[in-house]
């Protein structure tokens, strides 16, 4: 807040030209938005901006001045939208971000626009378009040097969150070890949180998927790395955030009661900052902790609140992912219908944002849940629909449960009264088919791993995936990183011939 104190100091000054007056509330609005203080943000901005909707007034402002005017301006409409779920915000948003990079373009200001591109990026991805999302920060990325410390880091930790966000964990993972070394030589709270808790969240997730306890001790370890860094930059609405997901990893370990601790604290920080897109998700989490303890009844009713609370504003993905939940509790409950409807806004919601794998995810919760309420044509369409959308997903675990069902179906009443086409059909073929698929995914999320790639598909040691590529996937075998020699303990000694028996 010192520097803050000091930039509100120098507005006060009365000879201050118009360019140096609106640079400057840029400047402290940037300070306040660094802490989550949106509302304070605004008011930097007030002789310039009139708030959600409304372009900023930038007559008279140098081009510079008027790119950086609607830098600030973009960026803050998209926090501001997202905490308060106003429509049509992240558009609003994405025009004055687009119109400022265009501008430090013009101006050959190449990292300027490249910073712009950096912040325009955030808007894709709160409304699940993750593609768009991923090629602005690649283009971002690759205008700044390698001394460009600080903006690569800021570029790569977004990356990071499209890749976890678009359920590519191995991929985000790898990226937040690539940033490691760059957080190594700065000192920066705020972004030393964003990268603890990213990569934590990372972690967390991968625990589930990989079935690997010791990251959950991981995660624990940057949770609370992320905190203390938070803390320490006053952001209190990402302490929130820590304390959603920590409730979250609390609750996949069975630890019920230490995950609503959690969430308590996460809606007591959000309820404080009236975040409500963040209120929303800790009673997203809330609702699925809940279902882990069977008390469906409140699950159904916090799950709605979260689904009330989103459809008022953009982020379609966290809204297909709450209806995902409501659903869930609803089938549960025996409300079928209801359910049925919830799955299928959930499957809409997320097609429309452009979020395919959140679609297929929502078809395959539909084929799960309400499996047995579903006609023969029905089921044939839901799952034809969920293998489409999840075509191309690198979640390992989200294929299992696609090839689960369908194994499932084709076992069941729906297997039975729908036949697949038997022309020429080759069951080891099907069968070799599917084992290929899955061993490729295991092959990619484990970047070539044979030894973690063995972990996620359930061996019980590595030999035997290894054989299995060399008898019956040989073309697999590229996907391998290569095997590595053992190399002999330097105390180690030669077997020594023992002498045949006279």
């Amino acid at each position: 807040m010192h520097l803050a104190n000091e930039l509100l100091r120098e507005l006060e000054t009365s000879d201050l030209a118009p360019n140096e007056r609106a640079l400057l509330r840029c400047r402290l609005a940037k300070r306040y938005e660094d802490i989550g203080d949106y509302e304070a943000a605004s008011d930097a901005l007030a002789d310039l901006w009139q708030g959600i909707g409304a372009r900023p007034n930038v007559e008279g402002l140098n081009d510079e001045t008027k790119a950086h005017v609607l830098l600030r301006t973009g960026t803050l409409m998209g926090f501001i939208g997202s905490a308060h779920q106003i429509a049509d915000s992240q558009e609003f948003a994405k025009d004055l971000i687009s119109e400022s990079a265009r501008i430090f373009d013009g101006l050959g200001q190449k990292k300027k626009a490249a910073e712009a591109r950096s912040d325009l990026a955030p808007c894709y991805w709160r409304e699940g378009a993750f593609d768009e999302a991923r090629v602005t920060l690649q283009e971002a990325l690759d205008e700044f040097e390698e001394t460009d410390v600080e903006q690569r880091a800021i570029v790569l930790l977004r990356l990071a969150e499209v890749e976890r966000a678009s359920s590519r964990l191995s991929e985000a993972l790898r990226i937040y070890n690539q940033a490691a070394s760059l957080f190594d030589e700065m000192n920066e709270h705020l972004l030393a949180g964003h990268f603890h808790s990213g990569r934590a969240n990372v972690l967390n997730q991968l625990s589930t998927i990989e079935r690997r306890r010791d990251y959950v001790d991981l995660a624990l370890i940057e949770y609370a790395a992320a905190s203390y860094q938070f803390e320490q930059a006053g952001h209190e609405v990402y302490q929130a955030c820590v304390e959603n997901n920590l409730g979250f990893l609390f609750s996949t370990v069975g630890e019920f009661e230490k995950a609503h601790e959690h969430l308590d604290r996460a809606q007591m920080l959000m309820t404080r900052c009236k975040d409500n897109a963040h209120l929303a998700q800790v009673d997203e989490t809330r609702a699925r902790v809940l279902l882990a303890e069977s008390r469906n009844v409140e699950a159904e009713k916090t799950a709605r609140s979260a689904v009330l609370r989103l459809e008022k504003g953009d982020e379609l993905s966290l809204l297909s992912e709450a209806l995902r939940t409501h659903g869930i509790a609803l089938a549960r409950l025996d409300h079928s219908e209801q359910a049925r409807t919830s799955f299928d806004r959930a499957i809409s919601v997320a097609e429309q944002s452009g979020d395919l794998e959140s679609a297929g995810l929502a078809a395959l919760t539909l084929i799960e849940q309400l499996g047995e309420k579903l006609s023969n044509e029905e089921m044939r369409a839901t799952l034809d629909h969920a293998g489409m959308l999840i075509e191309k997903s690198e979640d390992i675990e989200t294929v299992r449960r696609l090839v689960k069902s369908t194994f499932r179906i084709l076992f069941s009443k729906h297997g039975v009264s729908a036949p697949p086409d038997w022309t020429n059909f080759s069951f080891k073929e099907s069968v070799l088919r599917y084992e290929s698929h899955l061993i490729k995914l295991a092959l990619i999320q484990s970047g070539g791993s044979v030894t973690r790639a063995s972990r996620l598909l359930g061996f019980g040691h590595h030999q035997s995936l290894i054989e299995i590529l060399k008898s019956r996937h040989k073309a697999l075998l590229t996907r391998r990183t290569p095997p590595q020699t053992r190399r002999k303990h330097l105390m180690s000694h030669p077997k020594r011939k023992q002498k045949k028996p006279n």
